[in-house]
């Protein structure tokens, strides 16, 4: 919708009118100079004074145009909600070798981990509206894939883009846990959580796990750690079928030390059932941020009266100057027209 800033600028609209119902001033002085009649009674000076008339209906639209503009007018886009501070959160995905295992089931065919994941996990980050989200990945070293953004769409793009074996095969979890800090180091004061996602234990990194806990610990960061994995899995082979542990190396221990040494949760998802239960119960302990702002985008549209009032302006000009030099052109061309006669 179109608004204006200045709206009492309108009571200006009738002031010509006002002007032009006023009495005209007597002139009682005599004239100091009087000047000689250049054109003749006949032909010119009708003619003349015909193109002298003011256009009344063109000053009055310029008049129009510029009161207009001068009341600021705008244009009001659609409300857009505006994230008031919320969370900062950092989800760490772990893309090591054992991400590719086939124990999960999602919508009744059975996908590997990273695939479960991206499902789910991009269904939880619509969720977070009003929270600053990164994204790590993690394998032999951690990466920051995306850093801190409200732009959710583009946290799951990435997420989506991500392949097994992009960061090396192992997993480095103190060092994820040690660049999400540094991270969070780097802003300021806000609510501040550590979504870690893994399947193993940590098996390589420069900073071991119980480091980056005292690293999370000293900036206030809390931790919610999930581990991945079936505890049963079907393989094939020439002797026919048997069970195994497909997470026989998930560091559950280090895990639930990371998570309640931080102030927050382990948990276990072994299906994919599991996993968006982590999530509801993750939006319950971390709740978004119910209190939004709404702005409205602003245009400003003064200019586009104000170049057509200064437009039709230059036109008037051009009209005037005309009217002035025309007539001494027409009335020499008839003086020549008499002596050849």
């Amino acid at each position: 919708m179109i608004d204006l800033a200045l709206p009492w600028v309108l009571l200006a609209l009738p002031l010509p009118i006002f002007m032009y119902l006023l009495p005209p001033k007597k002139n009682t002085e005599a004239a100091p100079l009087k000047m000689p009649i250049l054109v003749s009674s006949s032909g010119p000076k009708t003619q003349l004074g015909d193109r002298q008339k003011t256009p009344i209906s063109l000053l009055v639209l310029i008049w129009l145009l510029l009161v207009v503009s001068a009341s600021q007018p705008q244009w009001l886009g659609e409300p857009v909600n505006i994230p008031t501070e919320g969370r900062e959160l950092m989800v760490a995905v772990d893309l090591s070798g054992s991400m590719q295992v086939e124990d999960m089931n999602l919508n009744g065919r059975t996908v590997n981990r990273l695939d479960m994941l991206k499902v789910l996990l991009g269904n939880f980050i619509d969720r977070r509206v009003g929270d600053r989200i990164g994204l790590i990945l993690f394998g032999d070293d951690a990466y920051m894939q995306t850093p801190m953004t409200f732009d959710r769409e583009t946290v799951k793009q990435m997420l989506d883009e991500t392949v097994l074996g992009l960061v090396g095969k192992q997993t480095a979890i103190g060092d994820a846990i040690a660049l999400a800090v540094k991270r969070f180091a780097e802003k300021e004061q806000s609510n501040r959580v550590l979504l870690l996602l893994t399947d193993g234990q940590n098996t390589a990194g420069k900073i071991l796990p119980e480091q980056a806990l005292e690293l999370a610990i000293a900036e206030e960061v809390t931790i919610y750690s999930v581990g991945i994995g079936a505890d049963v899995m079907i393989q094939r082979s020439l002797f026919g079928k048997r069970r195994v542990n497909p997470s026989s190396e998930l560091d559950e221990k280090t895990l639930t030390t990371l998570a309640e040494s931080t102030g927050g949760k382990y948990f276990r998802a072994r299906s994919s059932q599991d996993m968006e239960e982590i999530y509801q119960i993750l939006d319950k302990l971390e709740p978004v941020e119910q209190e939004q702002q709404q702005m409205r985008p602003l245009t400003a549209l003064f200019y586009y009266p104000l170049a057509l009032a200064a437009l039709l302006t230059f036109i008037y000009i051009l009209w005037i100057n005309a009217s002035m030099y025309r007539p001494f052109s027409t009335n020499k061309t008839q003086k020549l027209g008499d002596s050849n006669g």
